[in-house]
């Protein structure tokens, strides 16, 4: 693939976000971090409170890049053979088997949204991350292909009964874990409310350019910009330094209030999840017309690369949001940018 189709790609990707921000009041950053997951091939957890617009945004994305768009809730009672077929009575009184969500769109299924997914137990999630890995399931005497699958799954971060966390072995799995919030201009927020489009998320997702980027060759695309997009040595020693800092930050002089830094942490970012860092800050630098890493590039998506791969003292753990925020923030400036 040459340079100018490259930069040809970077329009169509530029025009994507601009056709997802016309449906989808003040989620620039996310929409921006979407699609770099997108181009990165990577997976991608959500968070935010219920009714923030997390399926209308995946489905707007499914509509520009093509491809078929399927969704779960997560349940209590939820099994793994529900992700892969449907039995039911028919007409004639026999029972029947249909496909299930992760089969109905076959080898074209680019985007699988798992909503809830705390709410569902263990052996689902264990399915669920195998298909991730190897992009493959075996359901009726075949082997059914996933090539161009990208799962998105959120949590139910606010009632705690009848939910089985994701361990961080699992969530280290996916690429990122990006904030869905509320918009806070008074002017959005009245939208929201009161400009009836906005109520009817179907009929909204129909002003999307749809296919306008062929699902299909983002794998090779993806491939092409991580080949292209450098980076120079001293980004790698800084990223280095990064990583380092997330397994010991009290070594680097960095410290959080009421924060007993020596017990904070007890695994840091893994070398996968170093490497997706990467990816993400590649792409990040090809949608802003660059062919080389900066640090700008590794701060755009450190956070959301690196806060959910962190594994806190339990102690901690019911603070995780505020204190990983903060944590990440006191590392990118503890470390001095080449």
């Amino acid at each position: 693939m040459s340079d100018q189709n490259l930069a040809d790609w970077r329009k169509l990707a530029v025009k994507l976000e601009t056709e997802i921000n016309k449906v989808i009041v003040g989620q620039e950053s996310p929409v921006r971090l979407i699609t770099t997951s997108i181009f990165a091939r990577g997976h991608v957890l959500l968070e935010g409170d219920v009714g923030v617009g997390k399926t209308t945004l995946l489905k707007a994305f499914t509509r520009a890049i093509g491809g078929g768009y399927q969704r779960i809730e997560g349940t209590i009672d939820l099994m793994p053979n529900d992700l892969i077929y449907h039995t039911y009575l028919g007409e004639d009184g026999k029972p029947h088997v249909s496909p299930g969500p992760i089969l109905m769109s076959g080898s074209d299924l680019s985007i699988f949204f798992f909503n809830e997914i705390n709410r569902a137990r263990p052996q689902v999630h264990s399915l669920l991350l195998r298909i991730m890995a190897e992009k493959t399931l075996s359901a009726f005497n075949k082997e059914h292909y996933f090539p161009h699958m990208v799962v998105f799954a959120d949590r139910n971060q606010v009632e705690r009964e009848e939910t089985f966390e994701i361990p961080s072995a699992a969530r280290d799995r996916f690429m990122m874990e990006i904030p869905i919030l509320i918009p806070k201009a008074d002017e959005m927020m009245k939208d929201l409310v009161f400009e009836t489009k906005f109520h009817n998320a179907d009929k909204l997702i129909e002003e999307v350019k749809p296919d306008l980027i062929k699902f299909n060759k983002l794998n090779e695309l993806s491939e092409t910009i991580q080949e292209n997009v450098k980076a120079t040595e001293a980004l790698k020693n800084y990223a280095l330094r990064l990583w380092k800092a997330t397994k010991n930050p009290g070594d680097y002089g960095i410290k959080l209030s009421d924060i007993d830094m020596n017990r904070l942490i007890v695994s840091g970012a893994s070398p996968r999840g170093m490497s997706m860092m990467m990816k993400a800050a590649r792409v990040n630098a090809w949608l802003n017309d660059r062919t080389s890493v900066t640090p700008a590039d590794i701060h755009a998506v450190f956070h959301e690369t690196i806060a959910h791969r962190l594994v806190f003292n339990p102690v901690y753990e019911m603070r995780r949001t505020v204190i990983a925020r903060d944590l990440t923030n006191g590392i990118l400036n503890a470390i001095n940018a080449p």
